[in-house]
């Protein structure tokens, strides 16, 4: 299970932005994925050697009542689903009421508490520090999310006893083990149904209510002898339609389900189209690089102009899932269930496929010589070989010049080269571009001992 941290304080304190330091989520997903869209109050942690999750909780200030009673509830639940907490406390401000409140939440109900000073920027740490010992939650960091001062060291030592240990599969070897499968979508598209209808018995809850399924369920099952553990979880919804503190609680669940996963199957609600959520949702597995199964549920009923709709918003949506295979059932009839489990294992293989040096480089050849890099300065960026740097998801290592500067449309072109050729249907591919060093770097001005003779003689020339 990956580590999660939860972020706690008063209103205004830069919880926020210290989440989106740690998350680096300013610009991860937009940026590379137009149209891609994400909610900011959990994600994966990006900043330092070891993975995490980090929940962004609202401001507490002591005496709420209403529905900010209900978010001092969720606060608290975060601290006890957390394995670490930071407190954070604004330097500008001082001590408040609301700080030590924040403080007693954390040492009731937190297993480990961190106390971040933010918005210490050209303070004196131990000045800025000073006053903050009396919380009596430890020893106090001056930091500032803004800036990124002193983040890096703050979650070092907050991950400071976590490892997450990582084992490379041999090879052959991913065939006698369980293929780990995370069922995700949101509230009441039938995950669970079509959990049940893939083991052939009622083993989860079924119930026309969304939110029925509040944890992550693991059930192993075997078919034609191949071990699988399929993963229910629960539903994931906007941030601002999760009200019950259980429920908000339960992302972190799927999300860990989503990192401990091999393969994903999104399952989508033809009758509601593809919302914000679900966009939301995949850019998140794709954030990940996990293979992934994208199916469309409850496809009995519709209407052939219906289902062309579907289908043209599919496209229009999820351009960024080009890679993922798509499947239309109907889970509660048990339409087209069949087809789930060879695409599932299709998208594993491809994730796990090796990949030749050499065909790699001869494609790499082969792709540059029907559409070269484009001209940068006047000069031509040169792609030379390639190789790969990893599995699930492929990664393959391009080397060559000037790489730094290949465009978005011709990486997209690529992948989509080496996609068709090696048949890495329904897994990300990601390149890693190398740029070598220059041999020639330097040595402009540096003549040979020929040359510095020949322009000896034609400067005595010159001057007679």
């Amino acid at each position: 299970m990956l580590p999660v941290i939860a972020l706690i304080g008063r209103p205004n304190v830069g919880k926020s932005t210290l989440f989106n330091r740690l998350t680096r989520s300013r610009d991860a997903l937009v940026a590379d994925y137009p149209g891609l869209t994400r909610d900011r109050n959990y994600g994966f942690g990006k900043l330092g050697p070891v993975p995490y999750l980090v929940i962004d909780t609202g401001g507490v200030a002591g005496g709420e009542i209403g529905i900010e009673e209900r978010m001092v509830g969720q606060t608290v639940r975060a601290l006890e689903e957390a394995d670490a907490a930071i407190v954070l406390v604004d330097a500008r401000e001082g001590l408040t009421a609301a700080d030590e409140h924040v403080a007693d939440l954390a040492r009731r109900h937190a297993k480990r508490v961190w106390l971040a000073v933010n918005k210490a920027e050209g303070q004196d740490a131990a000045v800025a520090s000073s006053e903050f010992h009396s919380l009596g939650i430890g020893e106090p960091h001056a930091v500032s999310a803004a800036h990124g001062d002193h983040v890096s060291a703050l979650i070092e030592a907050v991950l400071d006893e976590f490892e997450v240990e990582t084992e490379e599969a041999e090879p052959g070897e991913e065939e006698d083990e369980e293929l780990s499968i995370a069922v995700i979508g949101r509230p009441n598209v039938g995950k669970s149904t079509l959990v049940n209808r893939l083991l052939g018995e009622e083993r989860l809850v079924v119930f026309d209510e969304p939110g029925t399924t509040r944890d992550s369920v693991a059930v192993p099952f075997e078919r034609n002898d191949r071990k699988y553990v399929l993963i229910d979880t629960a539903g994931i919804r906007r941030r601002a339609r999760v009200h019950e503190a259980i429920e908000k609680f339960s992302i972190i669940k799927a999300l860990q389900a989503i990192e401990q996963a091999q393969v994903v199957i999104a399952v989508l609600d033809a009758h509601e189209g593809i919302t914000e959520q679900d966009v939301s949702l995949l850019g998140l597995v794709l954030e990940r690089g996990r293979a992934l199964v994208v199916v469309t549920n409850k496809w009995d009923g519709l209407t052939a102009p219906e289902r062309k709709h579907v289908r043209d918003e599919l496209d229009r949506r999820l351009p960024f899932l080009d890679f993922a295979e798509r499947i239309t059932i109907s889970a509660l009839h048990g339409t087209a269930v069949g087809d789930l489990l060879p695409a599932v294992e299709r998208a594993y293989k491809a994730a796990m496929r090796d990949l030749s040096t050499t065909e790699l480089t001869r494609e790499l050849e082969s792709a540059v010589t029907a559409h070269p890099p484009p001209m940068v300065r006047g000069r031509r960026i040169r792609l030379r070989y390639a190789h790969q740097g990893g599995r699930n998801p492929p990664v393959i290592v391009i080397h060559g010049n000037q790489t730094e500067r290949v465009p978005e449309a011709y990486r997209r072109y690529l992948i989509n080269r080496f996609r068709k050729v090696f048949k890495l249907r329904g897994t990300p591919v990601r390149l890693s571009f190398k740029t070598g060093e220059n041999p020639y770097k330097g040595r402009r001005n540096k003549l040979t001992p020929r040359q510095q003779r020949r322009r000896k003689r034609l400067m005595k020339h010159v001057k007679k």
